[in-house]
């Protein structure tokens, strides 16, 4: 696969082929290949980051609010006016329901998006002055913020290491056998044992860069993922170099 530089240009680098049984491997050979597979997509994605825009910590649990079913590109067209317009807590509290619904209609479930930003309003205000909590079981209280949002709260706007297992990186994971679980929250410790945890937040990103990029849901681009030798399920998509190149996204794609 191509090391992508943060406008989305490449540089060559070549897919290693080398096979191996997997059905030998040991707990302690899999955190080992886990550590090694974080370190190359650290290589291929150096500039990996939070794709939403925001400036404060209220900005972006109103930004991940809003991309429930939506895609970072879209929120973040419709985020500027939004933040403009209520600036603070308070704001989203005394919202007018129809003008707030119609700044974020494009989003998608707009009725109930808004009905939790007002309502997180209203409960910031009410029970923390106003302000976002750097705390997970602070954050998990508040409407519209599951245990992922408050990840994605706290790994980027607190500096406080968290895993965000949403469907890239849930899938993902399981592909390259880091775990077999299905439950998000299993997933998250299970993924949290093999990874230190100050590379937590970093690595989350680049999981899910590589998920969106090269290793989609439908047809992941095998030949062209610099993960091929480490990757249990190495096969699933096209392997033949050209066709794979083809699946991948750059980041000019999310612009």
């Amino acid at each position: 696969m191509a090391k992508l530089s943060g406008d989305g240009s490449a540089t060559s680098k070549p897919v290693r082929k080398t096979r191996r049984n997997w059905d030998t491997e040991t707990a302690l050979g899999r955190k080992r290949r886990a550590r090694a597979m974080a370190r190359e997509l650290g290589e291929v994605y150096p500039d990996a980051h939070c794709e939403l825009d925001f400036t404060t910590p209220l900005e972006l649990a109103v930004a991940t609010i809003l991309s429930a079913q939506c895609t970072d590109k879209r929120v973040n067209m419709v985020t500027p006016a939004l933040f403009k317009a209520y600036p603070d807590a308070a704001a989203y509290a005394g919202a007018n329901r129809a003008e707030l619904e119609e700044m974020i209609r494009s989003t998608g479930f707009f009725r109930n998006k808004t009905s939790s930003l007002i309502n997180l309003g209203q409960q910031l205000v009410e029970e923390y002055d106003g302000q976002v909590p750097p705390r997970l079981d602070a954050l998990v209280r508040l409407p519209g913020i599951g245990r992922k949002t408050a990840n994605v709260i706290l790994g980027n706007a607190f500096d406080i290491p968290g895993l965000t297992v949403d469907t890239h990186f849930g899938r993902l994971v399981r592909r390259w056998g880091w775990t077999e679980l299905e439950d998000p929250v299993k997933v998250e410790h299970a993924v949290g044992d093999l990874i230190d945890k100050k590379d937590w937040t970093i690595v989350s990103h680049r999981i899910i860069f590589h998920g969106r990029r090269v290793c989609h849901a439908r047809k992941p681009a095998c030949g062209a993922c610099t993960l091929a030798a480490m990757c249990p399920s190495y096969g699933e998509g096209p392997t033949e170099p050209e066709v794979a190149s083809r699946l991948v996204k750059t980041a000019a794609d999310f612009r």
